[in-house]
């Protein structure tokens, strides 16, 4: 399915008056369907829908790992997964009264408790990288955006080890972009030691969480991150970096996994 789509616009610069066409992202309601109750609805790009679907239940605790789905099915046409899973005691309740999310610019689910942060295992992974391989990552990462570049309304997510990016994804919502790489690392059963995650979008406490449950020891971003996002990594031993942007970095929590 197309991500974008074209529209005829005007474009102004100063007394010029220009016809022309756009790309414009497609912003794509989807709809997610838990053992026949209506879940959530989130609203995304039209790409790995089923990576979204997975990853999103990972980070809302629904499913631990991918033997917990017995089954899913995509209706890309009408926007709607179905998926059964393992029942278990907290399902019930979670799945009681339909909700819908944002593209996760602003807060993430509405119902995400950050406290919950505090219950993830503190992550002990000594792997290190040296501050070169965050500039060269940084670089690479930046020329694999061509949704971007088409139309500007995405953000970008990717799974890298130190040596290069592993895999790559858009989205309209950097939560979504994040968990779609999360999602693809449980379908496809990823070995996850010694990765990280590379980041365009705002580092929120959301983004830190799902990123810690994960276990993954260091998360890059070309954006900046909130107070609360810096307490948690110093909390759970994750190495967060900033305004990764050419040769310039901000080095925000604990850097024991890097070498400057």
């Amino acid at each position: 399915m197309k991500s974008y789509l074209d529209y005829e616009i005007k474009k102004v610069n100063k007394e010029e008056v220009l016809s022309t066409s756009d790309s414009i992202i497609k912003e794509y309601p989807y709809t997610i369907f838990i053992n026949d109750n209506e879940f959530v609805t989130l609203l995304c790009t039209p790409e790995s829908l089923d990576y979204l679907a997975v990853g999103f239940l990972f980070s809302e605790g629904m499913i631990n790992n991918k033997e917990d789905i017995l089954g899913i099915n995509i209706d890309y046409d009408r926007g709607i997964a179905y998926l059964k899973i393992e029942k278990k005691n907290n399902i019930t309740k979670k799945l009681q009264g339909k909700r819908t999310i944002t593209t996760g610019c602003g807060k993430g689910t509405i119902f995400y408790n950050v406290l919950d942060s505090f219950k993830t295992k503190k992550i002990n992974n000594n792997f290190t990288l040296k501050r070169e391989n965050v500039i060269k990552l940084i670089e690479e990462f930046n020329k694999k955006s061509k949704l971007f570049l088409n139309t500007g309304g995405v953000h970008s997510c990717a799974l890298s080890s130190k040596n290069e990016i592993i895999y790559f994804k858009e989205d309209i919502g950097r939560h979504n972009a994040l968990d779609k790489v999360l999602g693809k690392s449980i379908m496809e059963d990823i070995n996850l030691d010694e990765k990280l995650i590379l980041t365009s979008g705002r580092v929120s406490s959301e983004i830190i969480i799902k990123v810690a449950k994960m276990n993954i020891p260091i998360l890059i971003s070309r954006s900046a991150p909130t107070s609360l996002a810096v307490d948690i990594a110093n909390e759970l031993g994750i190495l967060l970096i900033g305004f990764a942007r050419g040769k310039r970095l901000n080095i925000y929590s604990k850097y024991k996994n890097l070498i400057i």
